[in-house]
Parts: structure tokens; C-alpha cells; sequence
């Protein structure tokens, strides 16, 4: 891999890099993961079934997951300050147009299709650009407080939307994403700039070899996509297990469920941190599938036996299996090296994405009425598998290929 800059070089001006990438996708993430809160004042504003609301919040999602590879691949080639922008632009403005009038339920599909589509730009140049200005001894800490983006983005959405819904309607709430997103994308474009291309130095001509010819970095991202499983188990179905099996209300157990997942940012950082100093990201994420086994077996038994040790057993679980997370993005895009690193890293997000679409359903089927303990000893199945097929001895050091 040619050689990206030393974490000194960059000196101040890579914690700014990091903090717009954080910006920029905390801004994706309000507006995917923000979506589902305006189900509600949907359905009272524009007489949705449940269905009908469901398939319109699932746009988005759906658009991510088909341009995710192809903006990696426009990182790859035209850097990370003009994908950004313009993708997170793109979609800011989508929602504007979205938020400002009377939209027919296709129409309002497309919209969204098309937003979930433009900012998924960030997702691979967010993280490609960390991977280019931060050295190997703090690239695991610095993609973890990338990583937190998400839970970050959930906050806003979730203390955002609902209030403006219920005072504007669904559609001007949808304001706050589309500002969060132009703001920020101005931001990009002023401020962001480039890690050092590697084919700079190369001869005219030159390509490097796709490191997709080796089976290793396949198997990362198999490993990362069966270990999302247990992870959005847990964040499915916490929820509605509290209210259905522990008779709670379903204000306790969203805020329950906001709670564990400020701590799942922190174990994403403990993790990244742990990966810095032990240099490898393979070795933690392998010992990090083997606890997310056990505490899933650790909940299936509180459910079976002990009610009273569910609940410390999902606030393990909430941190454990997001915790492996960053470690799988940064060993894609290390085991890559920079000229592949965005096509890597949303080829991942790619394979994590599906894995999360499909474990609720599937998982779903497996619950029934009230059949939790069983599923969630078949949510640990799946990070027995990745801790086979996790390639540590591919592993050549958190510097990436050599």
C-alpha cells in the first residue's frame, strides 16, 4: 500500500477532516434512520395504512444499499471533498423539495429513493478520508469516533423530528435533515480537503492490483455482515420484548433503548482504541464475535430462566455487538489500500446493509408470539460463523497491505 500520511504531517488539520466526516454523517444518518420517527404524522397526514407508511420509510435504505459501491469507486477516482459535497448537497436539497408541498405517495417514494441514494456518497469518502489522514497507531480510534455517527444521527432525529411533526406536520420536519445536510455539505466543500493521492507517484498508466483477487478481504466482509445479526436483534426487538414480555411502557423502553446506544458509541471507541494498541483490527474483532456469542446466549438464558438478568444482559449485548463495527470498516479499507479503499468500504456497508434487512424478518419468524429465547440463541450462531471465517493470519498490521 503506498504510504499515507503520518498521523504528525496532518497535525491539527486531520482532526478537522475527521469532525466534518463526523458532521456529514451524522447529517446521513438523521435523515435514514431519522424516517421511521414521522411514521405517525404520516399516516394522519396523508391517510397511510401502516403498510403503506412502511414501504415509503424503507426508500431510503433501499437507495443506499444500490450506490454504495459506486460511490466508493467515485471516491476512489475523484476524491472525497467533491463526492461528499456533492452527494450530501444532492440529498439536503432532495428534502427540500420533499418538505415543500403535497406529494403523491409514489412520488414521495422517489424523492426519498434518491436522497438514500445521493447520501450514501458519505459513507465511503467519510471513512476513505479518515484512512488517508490518520497513521496506523490512531486510524482505529479515529474510525471510532466516526463510527458514532449513527447513534449520533438516531439522537437528533429522534429529539428533532417528533416534536416538529406534531407542531408543522411530517413535512416541514423533514427541514431539519434537509438543512443539516446543505450545511454541512457547504462545510465540505470549503474546508475538507484530500489525503495524498497514491497513484500520484506512480507510473503513467499504472494500476494497482485489486486486492479482491485474494480471498481475505471477502472474508472480512463476510465476517462483518454475519456479525451485524446479533447487533440489530438486539436493536429490533429490545423494544418491543420490554413492552410485550416485561410490561413496560413503550416511553421506557425507547428511552432504554437511547441510553444503551450512547454506550455502544463509547465501546465503539474503546474498540478502535484497543485495535490502535494492540496493531491489529482482525484479532479484537475475532474476540469481539466470540463475547458477542456469549452474551447473546447470555439474554436467551435470562429469558428462559431468570428474568432478572435480562436486562444487564441486553446493556452487554447493546455494547458488545456494535463494538466490532469500526474494526471491520478500517480492516476493509487497510486491506485494501487507499486506490480501493472507498469501492472496499462500500462494498461492506453494502453486505452489512443487507444482513440488517434481513434479520428482522427472519428473526421475526423465528419469535412467533413469544418464542425470544430461541431466537436470540439463533442470533449467536452467526458470530460463531464469522469467528471462523474472520482472517486473522491475512492480517499484515493496521498499516494495510504491504
Amino acid at each position: 500500500m503506498a504510504q499515507v500520511v503520518d498521523a504528525g504531517i496532518g497535525g491539527k488539520r486531520r482532526w478537522l477532516i475527521l469532525a466534518l466526516g463526523l458532521a456529514a454523517q451524522t447529517a446521513s444518518c438523521s435523515f435514514l434512520y431519522g424516517i421511521p420517527f414521522l411514521v405517525p404524522s404520516m399516516q394522519r397526514a396523508e391517510g397511510l395504512t401502516l403498510a403503506e407508511a412502511g414501504t415509503v420509510v424503507a426508500a431510503p435504505s433501499l437507495g443506499l444499499l444500490f450506490t454504495l459501491i459506486l460511490w466508493g469507486a467515485a471516491a476512489d477516482r475523484y476524491g472525497e471533498r467533491l463526492v461528499m459535497a456533492i452527494g450530501l448537497g444532492v440529498s439536503g436539497l432532495l428534502l427540500v423539495y420533499a418538505a415543500a408541498g403535497d406529494h403523491s405517495l409514489g412520488i414521495l417514494f422517489g424523492v426519498f429513493l434518491l436522497a438514500g441514494a445521493s447520501t450514501a456518497s458519505v459513507n465511503a469518502a467519510s471513512g476513505r478520508a479518515v484512512l488517508g489522514w490518520f497513521g496506523p497507531a490512531e486510524r482505529g480510534f479515529a474510525m471510532g469516533i466516526r463510527q458514532m455517527a449513527q447513534p449520533l444521527g438516531v439522537g437528533v432525529a429522534a429529539f428533532g423530528l417528533p416534536p416538529l411533526a406534531d407542531r408543522w406536520g411530517f413535512q416541514v420536519s423533514l427541514m431539519l435533515p434537509a438543512l443539516a445536510a446543505i450545511v454541512v455539505a457547504l462545510f465540505v466543500a470549503w474546508l475538507l480537503v484530500d489525503p495524498p493521492r497514491p497513484e500520484a507517484g506512480a507510473t503513467a498508466g499504472e494500476k494497482p492490483p485489486s486486492p479482491y483477487r485474494q480471498p481475505a478481504l471477502w472474508r472480512v466482509h463476510g465476517a462483518s455482515a454475519l456479525l451485524v445479526v446479533p447487533q440489530f436483534t438486539v436493536s429490533a426487538f429490545t423494544p418491543v420484548y420490554l413492552v410485550t414480555m416485561h410490561h413496560w411502557t413503550a416511553a421506557s423502553a425507547g428511552w432504554f433503548v437511547g441510553c444503551v446506544q450512547i454506550l455502544g458509541a463509547l465501546g465503539r471507541l474503546a474498540s478502535g482504541y484497543w485495535s490502535d494498541r494492540v496493531g491489529s483490527r482482525l484479532r479484537p474483532m475475532r474476540q469481539l464475535a466470540i463475547s458477542s456469542a456469549a452474551v447473546m446466549l447470555l439474554v436467551a438464558l435470562g429469558d428462559a430462566t431468570w428474568p432478572w438478568l435480562v436486562l444487564p444482559a441486553l446493556v452487554l449485548a447493546a455494547v458488545i455487538t456494535v463494538s466490532d463495527n469500526g474494526l471491520g470498516f478500517t480492516a476493509s479499507a487497510e486491506m485494501a489500500g487507499l486506490a480501493w479503499a472507498g469501492r472496499a468500504m462500500g462494498t461492506q456497508n453494502t453486505g452489512q446493509n443487507i444482513a440488517a434487512t434481513l434479520t428482522p424478518p427472519m428473526l421475526g419468524l423465528v419469535i412467533g408470539d413469544s418464542r425470544y429465547a430461541l431466537a436470540f440463541c439463533v442470533a449467536a450462531i452467526f458470530p460463531v460463523l464469522a469467528v471462523a471465517l474472520v482472517p486473522v493470519r491475512a492480517e499484515k498490521g493496521p498499516s494495510g497491505r504491504t
